[in-house]
């Protein structure tokens, strides 16, 4: 035992930089993979545990005042409803800040869908102007227990009561209304009502729409929203970021275990005489395998716990998201579990890959076999090099190419170890890269204009248009209007939007076929389309109200907006059927150089308090933590590759120690043989990075159109870095090997030729 951690010490000495760039990657990733554990159960378990005790509703359906919801109680699986609720909408103000919201008639706290008071007190009929706000709009309007609200237009004002927290839909300025609850008395112009049921099989939810709407009938259906798109609003961009960090961090896994596993095997081929030595004197096969599992297994060991202790204590502290993640995290029941598996598992992969490698070590003989000696830097040279030296290109240069490509195994195990950290580098770049679009290129992703305006009505459409017009900074106003519409077969509703006109048609952003100019023509997302199972040039039947709308599919464009279950199509369309209709809001594109909120508060104060503007959401706004994400996994790729890299350097180094007599023999200098094992390292790290750079582009690609497709918006949304941003990655990943390789290359170089002699004896 004595005799094992001496030499295990040694070789520790030996090997510093590499034994501390293997700490320091594994800790890198033990650290992703339990942030990514953080997010997962970040964006999930607060939800679920609000929908577990507010009992919420599975279906919400809005539908006209006159709708008899009597029956729903008897339909097949519903175990409780909740309502129905008289609801109007609204536009509330305070502090300057306006959102619109849903009033609902709540006389007492309901026992489907209750509200789960966070602050303050619930409704008291003592206080008939008191109302409860929903938690998200309550952060919009930065209102508290006690504040005052006010309608803007109106004499009525409200005083908040309380705060809760809810499981249905949360508010998104411009697109899903707030919630707030009130007394009966405080709705006095109640234009709908809503009722929420509760299933005993979650999985029944669409056939339960179906039943309910039946029952209802289409034309008393307004819209419809489930237990699942609330889910899924509320996991937000918490999923992807979780998603991202597990992907990465999982294939960083692998990519260290591999480095692992190669360091191993060169050290190996580099130590056959002393393995050999420690047979002689009677080490077992089995005895040498623990020298290197034990050994790599404790600095994997050293990385796991110390990114469990960095993460449990320090997680919390982390600016932002990841660290709001990491604080709800700890308090969920499987933190304990999770924060342990976790790095077990990492660890045990890394003792898995060492295990492989270090089998081979046990297999070395107590005599060491003669080796069949290779001719001048890695065997018989080829025609191709014999040519060049020919041509009287220079030695080093030739015999280090020619030592880098020679047609071995290992030296193609060596790239391709190398490549797979260049190429998750390559596909973390695209994802930064495609981020950085959605801000400064929106209009190519699906956000063409920068501001929604809409009226409380007591300005009309001419009078909108008027103050529009007056400011120069405006480049086109687009009249809008947004409807719920029921899609075939009454599982749901989607987002029928008409924006523009055929005079002034909307810049639809397209991925595929195109825009929509004729009569019944439309553009949809792609969550649309994956949700009636059709694709462009299809025909699609929908139902508003009691109006049925027959649209032809055109094109599909890149679509962020309600999970791209969106359509749409011209407002001279939809008034072919409603010729009443008349604009809801007004979608602004603005100048090159125009700042959208200026442009904002001065439409705002053009508009006396009877226009509110919201600027256009753009996702990429709540995926701001994934660029310091990316940064980090960047920086743990790249300790991986530089522990394969310096393992290439070891074995190009001792494999060129037995062609050291012979060059010396040939007449070429020590600055010439330190240029073949240069050479030969920027050789191999330059055909890991052009295959790291062909293999990664097709590939971020491939994830970062998956992703858009699954959440909705569309593939077609990837951007690739720029080929300068590439050309600067392969030049400091190249000079950077040259330069790691010139320093062990000429120490080796300069030895007398009698060490030489002797350390490949």
């Amino acid at each position: 035992m004595r005799a094992t951690l001496r030499w295990a010490h040694s070789d520790l000495r030996t090997h510093r930089g590499e034994a501390l760039f293997l700490v320091l990657a594994t800790a890198g990733i033990v650290a992703s993979l339990l942030l990514a554990t953080a997010l997962f159960g970040y964006a999930t378990n607060p939800w679920q545990r609000t929908f577990a005790e507010a009992r919420g509703a599975h279906v919400w359906l809005h539908t006209a005042p006159s709708a008899d919801t009597r029956a729903l109680t008897g339909l097949d699986g519903v175990s409780a409803v909740a309502g129905p609720y008289r609801t109007e909408s609204a536009t509330v103000s305070a502090r300057g800040t306006r959102a619109s919201v849903e009033l609902r008639a709540t006389p007492r706290p309901p026992s489907v869908g209750r509200p789960l008071l966070t602050a303050g007190r619930w409704l008291d009929p003592a206080a008939p102007d008191g109302v409860v706000l929903e938690s998200s709009v309550a952060r919009a309007l930065l209102a508290e227990p006690g504040d005052t609200l006010t309608l803007p237009g109106t004499a009525r004002t409200f005083t908040v009561e309380g705060i809760a927290d809810s499981a249905e839909p949360p508010y998104r300025p411009g697109e899903q209304p707030g919630l707030v609850w009130a007394l009966p008395s405080a709705v006095r112009a109640p234009a709908g009502q809503v009722v929420g049921l509760r299933l005993g099989d979650p999985g029944d939810t669409d056939y339960a729409v179906q039943r309910a709407v039946t029952v209802l009938g289409a034309g008393a259906v307004g819209e419809v929203s489930t237990w699942q798109q609330a889910r899924a609003e509320a996991q937000g961009d918490n999923r992807l970021l979780g998603q991202v960090l597990g992907l990465f961090g999982l294939a960083a896994l692998v990519a260290a275990g591999l480095a692992v596993h190669g360091a191993i095997a060169t050290r190996i081929r580099g130590h056959l005489r002393d393995l050999s030595v420690l047979k002689a004197i009677g080490f077992t096969p089995g005895q040498v395998v623990r020298v290197f599992l034990l050994q790599h297994l404790a600095y994997a060991l050293l990385g796991a716990v110390a990114a469990a202790a960095l993460t449990e204590g320090v997680g919390r502290r982390v600016p932002g998201r990841l660290g709001d993640a990491v604080a709800v995290w700890q308090g969920l029941p499987g933190h304990t579990l999770a924060g342990f598996a976790v790095p077990v598992a990492a660890v045990l992969f890394i003792g898995l890959t060492t295990g492989l490698a270090a089998w081979r070590a046990g297999r070395v003989p107590p005599v060491p076999v003669p080796r069949r000696t290779a001719g001048p830097a890695g065997g018989r040279l080829t025609g191709a090099a014999r040519q060049a030296l020919g041509l009287r290109l220079p030695a080093a240069l030739v015999l280090g190419c020619h030592k880098a490509f020679t047609g071995r195994g290992r030296s193609l195990a060596t790239v391709a170890r190398l490549t797979l950290p260049l190429l998750l580098i390559v596909v973390a770049l695209s994802a930064w890269t495609t981020i950085d679009r959605f801000h400064s290129s929106p209009e190519r992703v699906g956000l063409p204009t920068a501001l929604t305006v809409r009226s409380d009505g007591a300005l009309d459409a001419s009078g909108v248009r008027t103050v529009l017009g007056r400011d120069p900074r405006v480049a086109a106003a687009y009249p809008g209007v947004e409807v719920a519409a029921l899609v075939p077969g009454q599982t749901g509703t989607i987002a029928l939007r008409g924006v523009g006109t055929r005079a002034e048609p909307y810049p639809y952003p397209l991925a595929e076929g195109r825009a929509a100019h004729g009569p019944d023509e439309a553009v949809a997302g792609q969550g649309l389309l994956d949700l009636l199972h059709a694709r462009v040039g299809d025909w699609v039947r929908m139902t508003v109200g009691e109006r049925p709308q027959i649209l032809h599919i055109v094109g599909r464009g890149i679509e962020p907006r309600n999970a791209g279950r969106v359509v749409t199509t011209s407002l001279d369309t939809l008034r072919e059927n409603d010729p009443e209709l008349s604009p809801a809001f007004y979608e602004l594109r603005l100048r090159p150089g125009a700042d959208p909120h200026r442009v904002a508060a001065a439409i705002d104060a053009a508009g006396r308090g009877h226009l509110e503007v919201h600027p256009v959401t753009n996702p990429a706004d709540g995926l701001s933590p994934l660029r310091g994400v990316v940064a980090g996994l960047i920086a743990v790729l790249a300790l991986i590759g530089l522990v394969e890299l310096l393992t290439a350097i070891g074995g190009s180094v001792r494999e060129g120690e037995r062609d050291m007599p012979a060059l010396r023999a040939i007449g070429m200098s020590p600055r010439q043989i330190t240029a073949i094992t240069v050479t030969a390292t920027s050789c191999t790290t330059l055909a890991a990075v052009v295959a790291g750079a062909a293999l990664g582009l097709p590939l971020a690609g491939r994830l970062i159109d998956a992703q858009g497709g699954s959440s909705g918006i569309g593939a077609g949304i990837a951007q690739y870095p720029s080929p300068g941003l590439l050309l600067l990655l392969g030049t400091a990943a190249v000079l950077g090997a040259a330069a790691l390789a010139a320093l062990p290359a000429g120490r080796a170089a300069r030895r007398r030729l009698a060490d030489t002699l002797s350390a490949v004896a």
